[in-house]
């Protein structure tokens, strides 16, 4: 699932900076509509997966909230992806861990 949560993280943020450059003009305004549909999108899946993720890792809710807010600020996403990056390093070593530990019986 943290997966899926980098690559949504990822594409939002990438669709945010999308839709700046059209404000600074940048890219045409044609394409605002696309732009924005698919930031809207992207967003509220990364609502919904943060809250998933959240969950599972148990995480505390000032760690959502920074999360949350890495969303709406730009280039925050980066921020964002090496602490998700950090979180599935740590799953994968406690995973193999427990692997690795033979079993008393």
């Amino acid at each position: 699932m943290i997966n899926a949560f980098r690559a949504v993280s990822f594409l939002e943020g990438l669709s945010y900076l999308l839709i700046l450059s059209v404000s600074l003009g940048f890219i045409s305004r044609e394409f605002v509509f696309y732009l924005g549909m698919t930031h809207g999108v992207l967003f509220l899946l990364y609502l919904v997966f943060s809250l998933t993720v959240a969950q599972e890792q148990q995480w505390s809710v000032v760690i959502w909230l920074a999360m949350f807010l890495a969303s709406i600020v730009p280039f925050a996403f980066v921020l964002a992806e090496l602490f998700l990056k950090k979180a599935q390093d740590t799953i994968s070593e406690s995973g193999a861990e427990s692997e690795s530990e033979p079993e008393l019986s």
